[in-house]
């Protein structure tokens, strides 16, 4: 597994500089840099190419913008800890040049740096929501295949047990994976069901099938597995691995359904999921501003309930988008975010 996040990292931060100036150009959009912007910036270890895009620009998505111009290297794509960057004016337009640090070289097999390879966007909060949280709608829930139990007529089974399942199997994979109905996402505005949030608890491969009873060996458990819980197959899509920072289309306009660990606020890196999906345009990579709902005072004069205004609290990218919700990383947190608040394009 940390093979694989490594890979993405790396991934993620190619398919995002690679993305051209010409691309932002051709929208009219405006590399706007921050007031008090440094000169030069020596790339440390723990480094993101968001951290660092956000101390020259308004817009840290933009960041591609900024390297259109860089001669010193072959792959401008990579950036390593050492590394001093340091901001030019081409054309009238601002951009960094890369001036390698210096290293230490000796005699060795030719490796690749990619390991090394400051990312794109910290990942590794998510790495577990790529592939083991689903979103399902309720008939998708419903017709679903149910374990029935496991052999010995117990009530809970674990890894190298075999279980029993009802039903249907979505699709005819030799590996499913077995989640558990976590909540029902309801959209606070409108009060439609967006579907339910499964929880993986395991994995296992098809055994044997008789009518519409399924035997499965469970390869490997989170939890121990109950009776009712689902089976699906196992993520057979591609996980995206690049992403392109962009804005969405579309006015979005939604609200913050859940903090996924668990509890009513989060922070920076934190992930959420908001009531705006697929159906609504919103695509793995899109950045939205998330706004920290207003309080309700009391006019001391009229006695009367008067709502602040929302205040913007951060930033959100999201990385993985259902039907009617989506996953989002929080990428940018000045205040405490909490279930409620408000998703807007970004500014």
């Amino acid at each position: 597994m940390r093979r694989f996040i490594s890979g993405l990292l790396c991934l993620c931060l190619a398919g995002w500089l690679m993305m051209t100036p010409a691309t932002a150009a051709d929208k009219g959009d405006i590399l706007a840099l921050k007031k008090d912007y440094p000169n030069e910036y020596v790339v440390v270890k723990g480094d993101t190419l968001w951290d660092i895009s956000a101390l020259f620009l308004q817009s840290p998505w933009k960041w591609p913008e900024l390297w259109g111009f860089n001669p010193q290297i072959d792959n401008p794509h990579l950036i390593y800890p050492g590394d001093r960057l340091t901001l030019v004016w081409i054309n009238g337009k601002p951009r960094l040049q890369l001036n390698k640090g210096i290293r230490k070289l000796s005699p060795k097999a030719k490796v690749s740096l990619l390991d090394g390879a400051i990312p794109a966007i910290n990942l590794k909060d998510i790495s577990s929501f790529l592939t083991e949280n689903l979103v399902k709608s309720s008939d998708a829930l419903k017709d679903a295949p149910y374990i029935l139990g496991s052999t010995g007529n117990r009530l809970l089974a674990g890894a190298g047990d075999r279980v029993y399942a009802r039903g249907e199997l979505v699709d005819d994979y030799h590996y499913q994976n077995i989640y558990r109905p976590a909540r029902e996402y309801i959209d606070p505005d409108t009060e439609e069901s967006l579907g339910f949030e499964l929880r993986k608890v395991g994995e296992g491969s098809v055994f044997a099938r008789k009518d519409d009873i399924i035997s499965l060996d469970l390869l490997e458990t989170q939890e121990e597995i109950s009776s009712l819980d689902r089976v699906f197959p196992g993520e057979n899509e591609r996980i995206t691995s690049t992403y392109y920072p962009s804005e969405p289309e579309g006015d979005i306009s939604g609200r913050v359904l859940s903090v996924i660990r668990g509890v009513r606020q989060a922070g920076q890196y934190d992930v959420i999921a908001i009531n705006k999906g697929a159906r609504e345009g919103l695509k793995t990579g899109h950045v939205l501003s998330i706004y920290a709902v207003g309080e309700v005072l009391v006019d001391p004069v009229t006695k009367d309930p008067v709502t602040l205004p929302s205040e913007k609290a951060g930033l959100i990218m999201i990385f993985k988008a259902f039907e009617k919700v989506s996953y989002a990383l929080i990428l940018k947190a000045t205040d405490a975010i909490a279930v409620g608040d408000e998703v807007r394009n970004p500014e």
